[in-house]
């Protein structure tokens, strides 16, 4: 595989993260446990959006063919979306949001710690700039982590149901296929096999202070990197890409 054909790929996938994730938590906005906590998920949220739409632009470059930040958020086919398969789960109650927010922010965390280093100057960039807002993400959804976990009886097993129910996901985060190996060996980016055990420390660590088990690894899907989704990603998609679809190149 080609640099060019790699990174595309790479970039396609950070963004369809960003992009997905957003999306999901925008379904937050008007129904959240509190006032400030409704605007703090929606900012984050916007955050999350402006991660995608910076990867996109420069996705579309990469990949020459005059393709927008628009076109590759809306236009494309299920199996043509290369987010992690967390990302596109129900929100569920705000322990499911904040359990998912949680296990993704510390990937991304790490993730984009590296990538600010990446040899790719623009990659690097993009980095630098979400770095800081990520850095905040994390913060918060930890903060609530610990706030849910070791607070009442209820919210401290309710917590401990999400966290159960979205281990399986975990593991599609660090999938590596032909892509990454180009982009590792390009120093583009890091290899997600270096990044696992950090990430399974600082879970860990986080968990027990919050008086929460580290679930047990087992079974784990996958199947992202290949365009296979959950039965949840068609649904997202008939929402997100309404407007295009039935307005071609609509502006606003």
């Amino acid at each position: 595989m080609e640099q060019k054909e790699a990174l595309f790929n790479y970039l396609l996938r950070l963004g369809d993260n960003a992009a997905i994730l957003g999306h999901k938590l925008s379904e937050w906005c008007g129904h959240g446990p509190e006032l400030e906590e409704d605007i703090a998920v929606i900012n984050t949220a916007l955050d999350l959006l402006g991660h995608a739409r910076s990867l996109y632009m420069y996705a579309g470059e990469v990949e020459g063919k005059g393709r927008t930040e628009d076109d590759l958020a809306f236009l494309r086919i299920e199996r043509e979306y290369r987010n992690a398969l967390i990302c596109e789960l129900p929100n569920g109650h705000y322990g499911d949001t904040i359990a998912r927010q949680f296990l993704f922010d510390q990937f991304n965390y790490l993730l984009f710690s590296e990538l600010v280093n990446s040899k790719d100057e623009t990659v690097a960039a993009i980095a630098a700039k979400a770095i800081k807002e990520i850095r905040y993400h994390l913060r918060r959804s930890m903060e609530w982590t610990l706030r849910l976990g070791d607070g009442t009886e209820e919210s401290h097993k309710k917590i401990q149901e999400s966290f159960n129910d979205l281990w399986s996901y975990t593991g599609d985060l660090f999938v590596e296929d032909e892509s990454d190996a180009v982009i590792v060996a390009a120093g583009i980016g890091p290899d997600l096999n270096t990044i696992l055990p950090i990430w399974r420390e600082n879970v860990k660590a986080v968990l027990a202070e919050a008086t929460l088990e580290m679930p047990e690894d087992g079974w784990m899907h996958s199947g992202s990197k290949s365009g296979r989704h959950t039965e949840h990603m068609g649904h997202i998609l008939s929402e997100l890409q309404y407007m295009q679809r039935a307005y071609p190149g609509c502006e606003w």
